[in-house]
């Protein structure tokens, strides 16, 4: 069994900055479940240090749309 926790964690964290920086975004926004996804595949491809996960995370949610998906 593979633990999922340090996933989970760079997903929280991501996110939790994201929406600190921007503060007009809903908490229930569609971008998290995307960047779950995203990391999801970073994981399964074992990248599996917290620190890096939270890099492709940050990268990814730059990359995508300002004004939702």
């Amino acid at each position: 069994m593979v633990d999922e926790a340090p996933l989970r964690l760079a997903v929280d964290i991501v996110w939790s900055l994201y929406l600190t920086k921007h503060r007009d975004v809903d908490a229930a926004d569609s971008r998290r479940c995307l960047l779950q996804r995203h990391l999801q595949e970073r994981w399964e491809a074992r990248v599996i240090e917290v620190e890096e996960l939270t890099g492709f995370g940050l990268a990814y949610l730059n990359r995508l749309p300002k004004d939702g998906c």
